[in-house]
């Protein structure tokens, strides 16, 4: 590369929400197919997976105000879906510092676009700035999944006294509308972005919606009739971690079938203790990367469980036979690349409409986060496991899934887009 050619890269940031594995997991996949072609800059305000930003040799700057420990713990309870407002991440104030500070980065850095998935202040300091704004979402959480009438009633306010006066299909065209109609969670962006000439936004999807959408999965996936031309499917970008696989599952006998049971950076961690504890004595076994999550809590952990630290999942999910999930876009997709039936437990909405698309194709049994046990999701994976139609839907997918590279399909669209 000569000296003008190095003057004319293009710098593109990536923003990202270091403290959730599968946004950091996103970005990083697609800024290793961007190698060589833009200088990439990641952003980030704090949070346990930055570190593989810095392995991967890509330069992070520490965003202002980082997140202190008190914050990543109420994150987590949103990422959760513990929480009555599930996109309450900033407040008005801290908004303010984090778009102010964005906007100096911006101005020093002249990139060519933005892109994240899930920090959220650069929905408001990208458009104050005028630097194009590229968001990685999915199928799931755009506009035209709300205007098909897609989105089920969330599980967190599921109560039987509803059932009794409304039916089912009106309480999910209720749920549709509003979500395309409440403008009350952007209290903040509003109060902020007025300040800088942005807004207001008519709904939470518009304001996540960048001037590009990619949306990490396939048209089957939800078959939307038709997509606004500024959005496109990519295709999966499952996390390649380079973690090599562990003895203990590589020598695994394959004696029983073999159940997945991974709940990603928003599990329930209760739950989680009780369903390791419930496959005691099941006819299977269960490679659990869920550490993490039960670190510190007194689990009986089973002969035929092992439990792990974060696993490089495109490696170990294939070799299961059915996974249990918690509905995350990354944990779903991996799933389904893996041709493996899914019992899933959405920790909200987002993850309910991950799950639905999979039941919906035959291969899944969604439970609700309000009222499963531990003893539901050992029934439904015993049913899966003996389900034939489930394994031959699963293995369909897998295979029309397999025709896509999310990685290069976004860096062709960032080429494209921001290479002249």
């Amino acid at each position: 590369m000569t000296v003008h050619e190095v003057s004319t890269v293009k710098t593109i940031i990536f923003s990202v929400a270091g403290y959730n594995l599968a946004e950091t997991g996103r970005m990083l996949e697609i800024a290793r197919a961007c190698r060589g072609k833009f200088k990439i800059l990641f952003m980030s305000y704090g949070g346990q997976y930055e570190h593989y930003i810095r392995e991967e040799g890509f330069e992070l700057i520490e965003m202002e105000p980082r997140l202190s420990r008190e914050k990543l713990a109420r994150l987590r309870k949103v990422l959760a879906g513990e929480t009555m407002n599930t996109v309450d991440y900033l407040t008005e104030k801290e908004l303010e510092s984090r778009v102010e500070n964005e906007i100096r980065l911006f101005e020093r850095v002249g990139p060519a676009a933005v892109l994240t998935g899930w920090c959220l202040s650069v929905t408001v300091s990208t458009r104050a700035a005028g630097v194009p704004f590229v968001n990685v979402l999915h199928s799931t959480t755009i506009t035209e999944y709300y205007e098909a009438g897609l989105q089920s009633w969330p599980d967190r306010i599921d109560f039987a006294v509803l059932r009794r006066v409304f039916s089912e299909e009106r309480l999910q065209r209720w749920m549709n509308h509003m979500v395309l109609k409440v403008a009350r969670p952007l209290k903040p962006y509003h109060a902020v972005g007025k300040k800088y000439g942005v807004g207001p936004f008519r709904n939470f999807i518009e304001l996540i919606e960048g001037d590009y959408t990619l949306l990490a999965d396939i048209p089957e996936f939800v078959n939307l009739p038709k997509l606004r031309p500024n959005l496109r499917h990519i295709g999966p970008l499952p996390f390649r971690m380079g973690a090599e696989v562990p003895d203990a599952i590589r020598g695994m006998p394959k004696d029983r079938p073999i159940v997945y049971f991974a709940m990603g950076s928003s599990g329930k961690i209760n739950l989680i203790g009780e369903i390791i504890e419930g496959f005691e004595g099941q006819p299977y076994r269960v490679i659990a990367p869920v550490a993490a999550h039960i670190e510190g809590m007194k689990v009986n952990v089973p002969d035929n469980v092992l439990v792990t630290g974060f696993l490089p999942a495109h490696k170990v999910n294939p070799m299961a036979d059915i996974s249990v999930i918690h509905g995350g876009q990354n944990t779903v997709m991996q799933a389904c690349l893996s041709g493996t039936p899914i019992v899933g437990v959405g920790m909200h909405p987002e993850q309910q409409a991950n799950l639905d698309a999979c039941v919906r194709k035959d291969f899944a049994i969604r439970l609700s986060k309000k009222n499963v046990t531990a003893s539901a999701i050992l029934d439904a994976a015993n049913a899966l496991l003996h389900d034939e139609k489930a394994k031959k839907a699963a293995t369909e997918f897998q295979r029309t899934l397999q025709d896509w590279d999310g990685p290069a399909n976004a860096a062709r669209f960032l080429r494209e887009t921001f290479e002249k």
